[in-house]
């Protein structure tokens, strides 16, 4: 009976050493790791305006270049607006031009012959106030007709004189405040041209960057509210790895820096750009399954894969020395 006892002890032993060889013996040969995963924000876009989707180029899934053509909303509202602003553009640019121009020739026809009319009548004063001068001289006139005739021949020339200034006047364009108010409104319809030109094309949006179609939400022929998401896209750029540091060893990590990281199914020698480092602590939280204790403070990394990975995968990263 006591050999039996003997046995069954030293059978549970023998158990319970295989048992320990089995469960510690990994973690004592595993190499310590950051625990992180794959995080994806994406890209939400919408039209200004309410209309039907009259194209859509892209299904869920699908992977676009970037400059790609994503959909179309109908774009007859942003389309005529886009043609009115032309059109005051071209209004207000041939307002500025006008402006700054003379009179017509036909006008300034009928000024110089004002102004001929005015020498004549000019030169007829100054003729008779020498004749009348030589008459009153003699004693054929008096003082008082002398007068007049002077009077005539200033008034004449006077008359010549704002003819000549009325000549000068046509020639000229417009007064420079008034060019410079014309110049303000040319600009002030190029802007307009500006907005309306961008909202047209933000009916017709093309993909930022190379991306994936993440989600399609309104398809051909659907109504889509104005400023509704009608796709989403994830683009490379967007997708971070997102790991935990502890305290004692954020020191050895700066922007810019390169970490290594791992992953299942995926190829090996990853690495990742570090793109932000955390300014507060945080305690572990509970998505991260950490080897180590999960009451110590950890601070928030992300940093950009050197290829494109699925969201949500868990990671284990190298740590940094």
């Amino acid at each position: 009976m006591t050999r039996q006892r003997v046995l069954v002890v030293a059978l549970l032993l023998i158990a319970l050493a295989v048992i320990a060889a089995l469960v510690l013996a990994p973690r004592l040969g595993r190499h310590a790791v950051l625990s992180g995963y794959i995080e994806g924000e994406p890209l939400y876009l919408a039209a200004p305006v309410a209309g039907t989707v009259t194209a859509m180029y892209v299904v869920r899934g699908q992977d676009v270049a970037a400059g790609a053509r994503l959909f179309v909303v109908d774009p007859q509202q942003p389309l005529s607006a886009r043609d009115q602003a032309s059109a005051e553009v071209a209004a207000a640019q041939a307002q500025a031009i006008d402006v700054r121009k003379g009179q017509r020739p036909l006008e300034l026809a009928v000024l110089d012959a004002n102004l001929a009319a005015a020498e004549a009548r000019a030169r007829d004063a100054e003729a008779a106030l020498r004749r009348v001068s030589i008459l009153t001289d003699k004693g054929y006139y008096s003082k008082a007709a002398l007068d007049d005739a002077r009077a005539n021949a200033q008034a004449a020339e006077a008359q010549a004189k704002a003819a000549r200034k009325q000549r000068d006047v046509g020639t000229l364009g417009a007064r420079e405040d008034l060019i410079r108010a014309a110049d303000a409104r040319v600009r002030q319809a190029q802007a307009g041209l500006t907005g309306a030109s961008a909202r047209l094309s933000d009916v017709a949006p093309t993909a930022p960057s190379a991306a994936r179609v993440e989600d399609v939400f309104f398809q051909q022929g659907e109504w889509a509210p104005a400023n509704q998401p009608i796709l989403s896209l994830l683009p490379d750029v967007r997708i971070k790895v997102r790991f935990f540091v502890p305290e004692a060893a954020l020191s050895a990590y700066r922007v810019g820096g390169v970490v290594r990281f791992a992953c299942d199914g995926c190829a090996r020698g990853l690495t990742a750009k570090i793109a932000y480092i955390s300014p507060r602590p945080e305690f572990t939280p509970p998505v991260i399954y950490s080897r180590e204790a999960r009451d110590r403070l950890v601070y928030l990394v992300e940093a950009q894969p050197s290829r494109r990975l699925n969201p949500g995968q868990p990671v284990d990263v190298e740590p940094l020395k």
